[in-house]
């Protein structure tokens, strides 16, 4: 049966991807890589939704999935996401699209999935995939107040959609899955140089420490952009966000603890400007202005394991040829260092006017 001709409210969609998902032809996360996309296997992949691509693939930058810009028969540009196989299950997927037309709907610039035949998410030979109209735009320009501003009160907007209820679904950011799952994989790892490993172990359990007793999420939880850095705003007349593949459940200054830069106090500059316009749409929490140096840990820590996760797709190590030098490694000693004393400090505080 054509998945496109399921009835989504029927919830058979959902039940077949589900299935295919779960069979034995999906590819697991560990033995995958992405070969098999070649721009033959795409071209009829989008055939299968009824779409005839006229141009070459353009890959645009993404290491976790791959994504390609085309143009149709119609002249229309569009953007194809192919999903890693095996990181996020379909209903995963499909709640990160319903959130993105949830923001949508609320006018909200985002850049949604296409829906063809009633879906947004679709499969072929193995691969879980959705289409995008392609928007283009400047680079949001970090050090401009103005932009800031505007990328502040957008956020507050996109909180206020995102705290009518959680997901059901997708993850909640926290100490597993940043923290101790990381941990376990980087032990495992042949990267650390021998030389190394108890000085970098030793520090990394310091830093675990650390965070742990930091990590004091009393915030209310709810569904954030989730890696919400510049690299994932475009300036059109305004931001326009992308990229919510690592949507989740968490506190709010998530999305915008990693908007800020420089010395402390460019940041409680650039917080102040974020929050004013923040605040004119959805209350804001200071006392999750504490947890901003535990995340910048919580994510020091996952990105070191997700590059080692990721090492065997042929992809990365031509794109992180540093990852496997042991000055890396000694540099990543010495920032846990830092990260610890970061932690000892006082939080970003913006008193009395928060």
């Amino acid at each position: 049966m054509s998945l496109f001709y399921c009835p989504p409210e029927s919830g058979q969609l959902m039940l077949v991807l589900r299935e295919f998902y779960q069979s034995s032809i999906y590819m697991t996360e560990q033995a995958f890589n992405f070969d098999a996309l070649t721009p033959d296997f795409m071209w009829y992949a989008l055939e299968s939704i009824g779409i005839r691509a006229e141009s070459g693939f353009l890959p645009l930058n993404s290491y976790e999935n791959r994504v390609y810009q085309f143009s149709d028969e119609d002249r229309r540009r569009f953007v194809v996401k192919f999903y890693r196989p095996g990181r996020w299950s379909p209903e995963q997927i499909q709640e990160e699209h319903d959130f993105t037309q949830e923001l949508l709907e609320a006018d909200i610039p985002v850049a949604p999935p296409v829906r063809l035949h009633g879906a947004t998410l679709h499969h072929y030979q193995g691969y879980l995939f959705a289409l995008f109209a392609s928007v283009g735009g400047r680079q949001f320009e970090v050090d401009n107040l103005d932009q800031l501003e505007g990328v502040g009160r957008f956020l507050g907007r996109i909180h206020k959609v995102g705290s009518r209820q959680p997901f059901q679904h997708r993850p909640t950011l926290g100490l597993d899955e940043y923290l101790y799952q990381p941990r376990a994989l980087l032990q495992q790892s042949p990267f650390i140089p021998p030389h190394l490993q108890t000085a970098f172990f030793n520090d990394l359990d310091l830093l675990i420490t650390e965070l742990e007793q930091h990590w004091r999420p009393d915030a209310q939880l709810i569904r954030l952009h989730g890696d919400c850095h510049p690299g994932n705003i475009l300036w059109r007349d305004g931001p326009m966000f992308v990229d919510l593949d690592d949507s989740r459940n968490g506190p709010a200054v998530q999305d915008l603890w990693m908007l800020l830069s420089g010395e402390r106090g460019d940041k409680l500059m650039q917080l102040d400007v974020i929050l004013d316009a923040y605040q004119e749409f959805c209350d804001f929490n200071p006392a999750e202005l504490k947890l901003i140096e535990p995340l910048r840990g919580l994510r020091m820590v996952h990105y070191m394991a997700w590059l080692a996760k990721r090492w065997q797709d042929p992809a990365f190590p031509i794109a992180f040829p540093w990852f496997d030098d042991p000055k890396y490694w000694e540099s990543q000693v010495l920032a846990f260092k830092e990260q610890i004393a970061a932690l000892g400090e006082a939080p970003l505080s913006l008193m009395p006017h928060y």
